[in-house]
């Protein structure tokens, strides 16, 4: 039997706990339900003793930066302040772990210190929504994006929370089947499983709603016009605006088009419906502004890379 893989959790002061246990548990369930050692874990933390997360609960670690432990995967976890903590010891750590060739990720605000360390230059990212126009500002070279989490690029971010339990059971299915991560997420009684595709939609339409009102306004318009879709022109004169400003403002705010947003809100509807409704893909369709099938298995596809059909096979 294989040796399990070793996952190194760098532990940054102010960590979130949530993001923490998300983490942790879908390892520990994967032992369980296996009934093998698939994976083992270790943290550590910067003085070696100890980890305080951003709820005042502490957390022992095994060990400091200058024991760090053989590791087939690292994941840096942090949480507010995470600016603060972005110490010469710990970028000096990751970089040697690095020029060793070990993978290096990152969790909730971990992708700042990444990026901090000049490893998400050209590459697609994740971080909790409540960071984006500050990484956008500080890092224009990273390509950020509103994913839940990216596990196809050299490093792996997730944007924290239960985005973090997404990014496990993915990696779960990665390494074991998607029969295991199945049985790993029933044993957590979580049946909302995202996949990368996934926005953090809800975080950033509160953020940007207090921000500017014509954005959520817009976004609210689009809402309530799901089943039949409006055009930007339409929303515009909605709002008592131009179009023109329609799209500076999403494209300021949001990093795309009035037209796209949309379309990705229609299709985020329609893959909650196939996951969780009984309805058929074509009345899927028409519930999500689709008049014609094909053209809505088309754009699916290109969207989560299954069709429709396949998206509801998966659950099966």
């Amino acid at each position: 039997m294989p040796d399990p893989s070793h996952i190194t959790f760098i532990l940054i002061e102010e960590f979130s706990h949530l993001a923490f246990s998300c983490a942790v548990e879908p390892l520990r369930i994967a032992n369980l339900v296996s009934g093998q050692d698939l994976y083992s874990w270790s943290f550590v933390s910067e003085h070696g003793e100890h980890a305080v997360c951003s709820n005042g609960s502490v957390t022992l670690v095994h060990g400091g930066f200058d024991s760090l432990p053989k590791s087939d995967q690292i994941f840096v976890l942090s949480g507010i302040h995470m600016r603060n903590h972005a110490s010469k010891p710990l970028l000096a750590l990751l970089r040697r772990e690095r020029a060793r060739g070990t993978a290096i990720g990152a969790l909730c605000s971990g992708a700042w210190l990444l990026a901090e360390a000049g490893f998400l230059n050209e590459m697609q990212a994740a971080i909790h929504w409540e960071y984006h126009d500050a990484f956008t500002e500080a890092f224009p070279d990273v390509n950020l994006v509103r994913s839940v989490f990216v596990a196809d690029e050299k490093h792996i971010t997730a944007s924290g929370g239960t985005a973090t339990a997404d990014l496990m059971l993915h990696l779960i299915e990665r390494d074991h089947g998607v029969a295991l991560a199945m049985d790993v997420a029933d044993q957590m009684v979580y049946n909302a499983v995202r996949n990368a595709t996934a926005k953090q939609r809800v975080s950033l339409q509160s953020r940007n709603g207090m921000r500017n009102i014509h954005l959520a306004k817009a976004i609210e318009v689009m809402r309530n016009n799901i089943e039949t879709p409006v055009s930007p022109s339409a929303i515009a004169d909605e709002l008592g605006i131009s179009t023109r400003q329609l799209e500076r403002l999403f494209g300021k705010y949001l990093n795309t088009s009035p037209k796209k947003y949309f379309m990705e809100m229609r299709l985020e509807r329609a893959q909650k419906l196939l996951l969780q409704t009984e309805a058929s893909v074509t009345e899927v369709a028409m519930a999500c502004g689709f008049e014609n099938p094909g053209h809505f298995s088309r754009v699916f596809r290109l969207s989560f890379g299954v069709t429709p059909h396949a998206q509801r096979n998966k659950i099966d």
